[in-house]
C-alpha cells in the first residue's frame, strides 16, 4: 500500500501489479463510512475477487470527529441526537427528501479527488467502480450522479436514498449501467425499507441493479463480499 496526496484528500493505494496501484489495470473506487477510520475499507481489497491488476484506491474523508477512539472520519457532520430519538420512537428514518447539510461540499471534494486520480494517475473512467460504504456509498451515488463521465458501475453498501430531488432527474442518464446495491434487513442505522425505496429508484430509471439483501445490521458480511466480486469481475473484466 501507498499514500498520495489528491485532489487535497490522503488517499490509500493497493492492488496492481505492485500491491501499490502500479500498472495499468482497472480501478476501484470505495468511500468509507462516518465516524470510520481512513483505511476502514482497505481489507476489501483482499477479499474481493477482481480482475487482474485491479487497482484499489480508498479515500480518507477530512472531517475528523471525536468517537473515542483512532483517527475518526467524516465526509460531513450528522445530528446523532436525532438519529437516537427516531430510533427511541421506533421512526423510520426517512431522509429521501433531505439534501444532507454538508453534502454539497463533499460533493466538490471527491469531484476534485476523481479529476486529479484521472489526470495525475491516467484513470480510464470507463474501467473504474466507484462506490463506498453507508455515508461513503450515499457520497459515492451522489458524485457518480453528478458526474457525466462514463464510469462502469456503482457500489452501494448499506447505503439510503437522499436528495431524491436531485438524485430523481440525474438516474435516467445512467441507465443500463451496472448497479451492486447490498443492505442488512436488520439495520439499525440506515433502514431497510430505505434502502428497498433507493433500489426501486434505480430499477425504475432504467440501471441493472444486483440486489444482494441479507440478514443482519449496519455491516459488510462474507456473502456479500463473495456477490460483491462476482459484480466487479464481470463489470470491470
Amino acid at each position: 500500500m501507498r499514500f498520495e496526496k489528491l485532489g487535497g484528500l490522503t488517499v490509500r493505494l493497493t492492488g496492481g501489479t505492485d500491491g501499490k496501484g502500479g500498472g495499468n489495470g482497472p480501478w476501484v473506487v470505495l468511500l468509507h463510512g462516518f465516524g470510520a477510520l481512513g483505511d476502514d475499507l482497505v481489507p476489501l481489497s483482499e477479499y474481493l475477487d477482481a480482475p487482474a491488476g485491479t487497482r484499489f484506491l480508498f479515500p480518507e474523508a477530512p472531517i475528523q470527529i471525536p468517537m473515542g477512539f483512532g483517527d475518526s472520519r467524516a465526509w460531513w457532520m450528522i445530528d446523532m441526537a436525532r438519529i437516537q430519538a427516531d430510533r427511541a420512537a421506533g421512526k423510520v428514518r426517512d431522509m429521501s427528501g433531505e439534501i444532507p447539510r454538508g453534502l454539497p461540499e463533499a460533493r466538490e471534494r471527491v469531484k476534485a479527488l476523481l479529476e486529479d486520480v484521472h489526470k495525475k494517475l491516467g484513470v480510464d473512467p470507463a474501467k473504474t467502480l466507484l462506490g463506498g460504504f453507508s455515508q461513503g456509498a450515499m457520497l459515492s451515488c451522489d458524485a457518480f450522479l453528478q458526474s457525466t463521465l462514463p464510469y462502469a458501475g456503482l457500489i452501494q453498501l448499506s447505503s439510503t436514498l437522499v436528495a431524491k430531488q436531485e438524485w430523481g432527474p440525474l438516474m435516467a442518464k445512467r441507465k443500463g449501467l451496472p448497479l451492486f446495491q447490498s443492505h442488512g434487513t436488520q439495520d439499525p442505522i440506515l433502514p431497510f425499507s430505505m434502502a428497498e425505496r433507493l433500489r426501486d429508484e434505480f430499477h425504475h430509471a432504467g440501471l441493472v441493479v444486483d440486489w444482494q439483501p441479507f440478514r443482519g445490521g449496519h455491516e459488510i458480511p462474507e456473502p456479500v463480499l463473495r456477490r460483491l466480486g462476482s459484480f466487479i469481475l464481470k463489470a470491470l473484466g
